[in-house]
């Protein structure tokens, strides 16, 4: 088992509203929890390694219906600060 921890950086204006696509959007997905900070959302999702590429895929898919609401953390993690790896004690 593979766990990812993603985390977003709403604009403030915008927090209500990622949080609810967010949402949405986990509904669809199998053992995913969403936590919130003052300041950004974060994705924890487990998930089989058979089923990381094309979830990977699916999830910049629809990044790129989202970026208009989260500030860039830097140049080179952009809109999200990802990390990921095996599961081994539970």
């Amino acid at each position: 088992m593979k766990v990812s921890i993603i985390r977003f950086k709403p604009k403030p204006e915008c927090f209500d509203e990622f949080l609810n696509n967010i949402k949405k959007r986990s509904e669809e997905e199998v053992l995913r929890y969403l936590m919130t900070t003052p300041d950004e959302v974060v994705v924890i999702a487990i998930r089989a390694e058979e089923e990381i590429a094309e979830d990977i895929a699916r999830g910049v898919e629809w990044l790129d219906t989202q970026r208009h609401l989260l500030l860039q953390y830097d140049e080179e993690n952009k809109h999200t600060i990802p990390l990921t790896g095996t599961l081994v004690h539970y």
